[in-house]
């Protein structure tokens, strides 16, 4: 039995639901661990994956007689057992998030959908919390990230560009156990870490450059999230109560993340002490990671959230100054009952390379 695939079909037996259409590769990597092209359904009867005949060798592999699944190559599918699938289904529920206007109309066409119902991201609420084997994919996906930061924190000399540290930091994830990058790596110095979500440019690093680096890596399909904004020669002056407002309240938060933490009450705590200082946090405190690296749930004043153990989330407070410089210090965090644990254990304290 997959208890995955059960949990979800008591959800959809709760609002009236007696099949779904599953779309999305992620949700279908979360129920089944299939990672190929295709389709999952579930219908009244059984538990259908329709894919393209090139997959069919991995998805076989892939699947045991637990998961009890039937594939199919779609090629060898007929019209009328399209129209099958879903006989007897009054409503039948779908991804809304992942599925255009086009492929709604030809899905509904295709398998003679009476009721295609939205389910309202379901799937994505059923992953917030993670199971053993997800949580152990995480940490070693941390383990190799801080890894990786030790390597180049030596690695990083005055004069290089942002985008060689950038390749330096993908391969290093390659070449240590990583199945690849959890996300397009920001390396940001000078000037450019004033901008949250900056692109690695041939700009060198200079000496009193802070250079912020956000990477992470993927382990079993899991990923990491880690950043920190280190130092080029020396630490200069001007930033260091900046450097220490963010470390305080990123401190402070991993402090308060637990069991029944409410995410506006911790979001509202930090924006009013950036405030006091005379600055504003423009960047969300933090997200939910695991098969995405931008997952439920989303860490901010709006977000009148409860978080349960198991949850994986980011801490990452940052001041942002245009024109100038910027910091962010991020980890990423496993809620537990009473406290919360740091996966990336990298250091916060001053961090100056290339010397």
């Amino acid at each position: 039995m997959n208890e995955k695939i059960e949990a979800l079909r008591e959800k959809l037996k709760n609002l009236d639901l007696q099949g779904m259409i599953i779309t999305n590769p992620v949700n279908i990597r979360y129920l089944t661990n299939i990672n190929a092209e295709g389709v999952l359904l579930l219908t009244r009867r059984e538990n259908v994956y329709i894919t393209d005949g090139r997959y069919m060798e991995k998805v076989n592999n892939t699947l045991t007689i637990n998961d009890e699944i039937i594939v199919y190559d779609f090629k060898e599918l007929s019209r009328e057992d399209y129209e099958n699938f879903f006989t007897f289904c009054e409503n039948v529920g779908f991804e809304e998030a992942n599925l255009t206007y086009a492929k709604y109309k030809e899905y509904m066409h295709k398998y003679k959908i009476n009721n295609f119902e939205e389910t309202e991201g379901l799937l994505e609420k059923m992953r917030i919390v993670k199971k053993e084997e997800e949580i152990d994919s995480i940490k070693k996906a941390c383990i190799i990230t801080d890894n990786c930061f030790e390597y180049i924190k030596k690695f990083i000399k005055i004069g290089m560009t942002e985008k060689e540290i950038a390749f330096e930091i993908e391969k290093f994830f390659l070449m240590n156990g990583a199945d690849g990058l959890a996300f397009d790596t920001i390396v940001a110095s000078g000037v450019n870490s004033s901008m949250p979500h900056a692109i690695p440019t041939d700009k060198k690093i200079e000496d009193g450059d802070p250079i912020t680096i956000d990477m992470g890596c993927r382990y079993n399909g899991y990923c990491s999230d880690m950043t920190r904004t280190i130092f080029a020669g020396h630490v200069p002056v001007y930033m260091k109560p900046v450097y220490d407002l963010v470390l305080k309240n990123q401190l402070r938060v991993l402090e308060e993340l637990k069991e029944g933490a409410n995410l506006k009450l911790i979001s509202k705590g930090v924006d009013s002490d950036f405030k006091l200082n005379g600055v504003s946090m423009v960047h969300s405190l933090g997200h939910g990671v695991g098969l995405d690296i931008h997952e439920y749930p989303f860490i901010n004043s709006k977000n009148d959230f409860v978080l349960k153990e198991n949850m994986v989330v980011t801490d990452e407070p940052g001041i942002y100054i245009p024109g100038r410089f910027g910091v962010r210090i991020e980890d990423t965090v496993l809620i537990t009952k009473y406290s919360s644990q740091n996966l990336t254990m990298s250091e916060k304290g001053y961090v100056v390379v290339g010397v």
